[in-house]
């Protein structure tokens, strides 16, 4: 008696039951022929994006308009609308040549559809006649059912005409591929959150060719701060712009901070005594050459500068 009951089946579930119940469907709809119904892939959705504007009080506004006017019309595309020929045609309906799409590079990826995002538009130098604009942003690209993000800082070169600034050349970043191995201080300003990097400048650090001054100043100045970066190496001037004096960027040497603690450097309603006081802690990180919007109270020549191209940055230059 014993030995029937251990070897008797128990009776079976009911999730047991429902399952042969749906193989059995499944099988009848194999059986008649018939394709069981399966639910269409979403099309991934890409962010969305607003246009960028400048701040009020800008030194040359319509400079960075024209400049970001051109970078979004290259970058951002509807659907089937991709590829060298369609972005020609969205740059001259703006007015400007369509052989500069030839030097877009990055901008200008393989994808379905894209959309850009402008994070910031700096002076990379200012004259009266000539300008340099440094378009930083972010894109998102759909390729079949997957969405990439990317994005890259474009120098825009604009002279001005008897017509308004018109856009000359354009010289995307190029960060070169990841290192192997980074240095320690690179590492944790990659993961630190309360720095913001933009895409280059993240290429930039992965690269490895960014000096651990600048990392380290990076990070001394997160503790106190939350800093958004710009720029650091790649998609700057080569040298000082209007001169033939080599920036420290090209070099990985010096890196650009466009908001602090949330507060934008070209917003005129960001106190200058923030302003003054970051300035003033980025020579204490180390910088020997530190250039802004203002010059910190006592100001003196030292390691301070200001000038029209730092109206809305903070630029900090390292020696080694």
């Amino acid at each position: 008696m014993s030995r029937d009951r251990a070897s008797a089946a128990p009776p079976p579930g009911r999730r047991a039951v429902l399952g042969a119940l749906a193989g059995a469907a499944l099988g009848a709809a194999g059986c008649s022929g018939r394709t069981p119904r399966t639910t269409p892939s979403p099309t991934p959705v890409l962010p969305h994006t607003t246009p960028w504007r400048p701040f009020p009080g800008e030194v040359e506004p319509a400079a960075k308009a024209r400049a970001v006017e051109l970078v979004e019309a290259i970058g951002a595309w509807p659907e089937g609308h991709g590829g060298a020929a369609a972005a020609r045609s969205r740059v001259e309906a703006r007015g400007l040549p369509a052989a500069l799409v030839g030097q877009a590079g990055p901008l200008l990826p393989p994808a379905d559809r894209a959309v850009l995002q402008v994070v910031f538009a700096q002076y990379g130098g200012i004259l009266p006649r000539s300008a340099s604009v440094l378009v930083v942003c972010r894109q998102w690209l759909r390729r079949g059912n997957g969405v990439t993000p990317g994005g890259t800082t474009v120098d825009v070169r604009l002279s001005r005409g008897a017509h308004g600034w018109t856009v000359d050349a354009l010289r995307p970043a190029h960060p070169g591929p990841a290192a192997r191995d980074l240095p320690a201080p690179t590492r944790a300003a990659l993961s630190d959150h309360r720095i913001a990097l933009p895409p280059a400048a993240v290429a930039d650090l992965r690269a490895g060719r960014v000096h651990t001054s600048v990392t380290g100043a990076m990070r001394d100045l997160a503790r106190t701060h939350r800093i958004e970066v710009s720029v650091v190496r790649s998609g700057h001037p080569l040298d000082v712009f209007g001169t033939s004096r080599p920036s420290d960027h090209p070099r990985g040497r010096a890196f650009d901070v466009w908001r602090i603690d949330g507060h934008a450097v070209a917003d005129p309603a960001t106190p200058r005594a923030l302003i003054e006081r970051f300035m003033r802690d980025g020579a204490a990180a180390g910088s020997y050459n530190v250039g802004g919007p203002v010059l910190p109270s006592g100001g003196a020549p030292g390691p301070f500068f200001s000038d029209a191209t730092h109206h809305d940055h903070v630029h900090l230059g390292f020696r080694a």
